[in-house]
């Protein structure tokens, strides 16, 4: 989970380059507008929608976007602690443009419905503490099943073809999670400065991945490497203990890189996190 309100330090680096205005950066990030992502190269047309998902909880509200033709593997996107919002809205659909049918959700919908982070990704964060503190491993295994319940039930998802499933920030343990909570089901996984993985307790989800038959894409921030400098050999020595193949990487870049509404959004690196998440669905969810 992210441990830190980084809205200061972000506006000073932005407005120190140039890139931005003071009030300019304070009405983008506030808005939840993020930057204009890369086009897709020969991106195929898609349909999306807002979506309502019964679980044993409640009703989740979520976005659902997809190829307009055909069936493509499904993908479960679990948010950052920012939640469901333009820039993942963004993220989800760009991830359909380059071939698959994907359930962007709120996973803070037993709280409130989207947009649960009123300023966007300036929203401080120990005000959204809260809500991440009132979801655990039980709400999580419990989500998974009903949202990949869900996909399965779409004419667009791809029977036939295994589940991937991302995370950002809390989202990494989540999607750690799903792999365990529907292992037949779930090919791929992916967590993008994730936090949380690595846990002392038995239930740690480190521990829960490594019984899945997933392969796993983990890109962890510099800074988060700095913080935890021994998670990144337990990562990968877990992993290959257990013989699940795992790509394991720091970037050299800030926690919350990743989205492009974040204050630190680094492009080049985003990127590169991008195509590596490209590189494992092309093979495991094939």
């Amino acid at each position: 989970m992210c441990d830190k309100d980084h809205y200061a330090e972000d506006l000073e680096t932005y407005t120190r380059l140039g890139l931005v205005t003071r009030r300019q950066f304070g009405v983008l990030v506030a808005a939840g507008v993020a930057l204009a992502l890369p086009a897709v190269p020969g991106a195929v047309a898609v349909s999306d929608a807002e979506v309502t998902i019964k679980t044993p909880d409640g009703e989740c509200d979520a976005y659902f976007v997809h190829p307009s033709t055909g069936t493509a593997p499904a993908v479960l996107y679990w948010p950052d602690i920012f939640g469901l919002r333009p820039a993942a809205r963004q993220m989800g659909k760009r991830l359909a443009e380059s071939g698959y049918s994907v359930l962007v959700v709120n996973p803070f919908y037993r709280k409130m419905k989207a947009p649960t982070a009123p300023q966007g990704a300036a929203t401080p964060i120990p005000s959204l503490v809260p809500l991440a503190q009132s979801l655990n491993e039980t709400t999580q295994m419990t989500d998974a099943k009903a949202f990949v319940a869900w996909l399965d039930q779409q004419p667009s998802v791809a029977k036939n073809k295994k589940i991937g499933t991302q995370g950002y920030c809390m989202g990494g343990p989540m999607a750690f999670r799903t792999s365990a909570a529907v292992p037949d089901r779930v090919g791929a996984v992916a967590s993008f400065h994730g936090g949380g993985l690595v846990t002392p307790a038995e239930n740690s989800p480190h521990l829960q991945a490594i019984k899945t038959k997933a392969s796993f894409l983990i890109a962890i921030a510099e800074n988060d490497d700095k913080a935890r400098p021994m998670e990144k050999d337990v990562l990968r020595k877990a992993f290959d203990d257990a013989k699940r193949p795992a790509e394991i990487e720091v970037y050299g870049a800030a926690h919350g890189w990743c989205p492009p509404d974040s204050g630190v959004y680094n492009e080049m690196l985003a990127e590169k996190a991008w195509s590596r998440l490209l590189a494992l669905y092309g093979k495991a969810l094939a």
